[in-house]
């Protein structure tokens, strides 16, 4: 059994994205989706469920909802994959 855990706590202020990215990680893994508040774990067999595969997913659904220059992902410390806010600064 594999687990995987995804933060995406910054994604909070995108209306349904957390259950929306859920959803999206259900339907393209066909494994357990448990939501908790804004963590997302994905447990299943095999490699649909292997942090490389679901952090592929995770940007292609960023793509998808137009909210790849906002967001990347990047991971963790503790092996969590987390959806950060991109820091951008303007150029003089």
């Amino acid at each position: 059994m594999v687990e995987t855990k995804v933060d995406a706590s910054e994604l909070k202020g995108e209306g349904d994205a957390v259950k929306e990215l859920a959803d999206f990680l259900k339907d393209k893994t066909s494994a357990d989706v448990t939501v908790d508040g804004q963590k997302i774990t994905v447990k299943g067999e095999g490699e649909a469920v292997g942090k490389k595969y679901v952090k592929v997913l995770i940007k292609k659904f960023l793509h998808q909802h137009e909210l790849k220059d906002t967001f990347r992902v990047v991971m963790d410390k503790d092996d969590t994959l987390k959806v950060n806010e991109r820091r951008l600064y303007e150029e003089e």
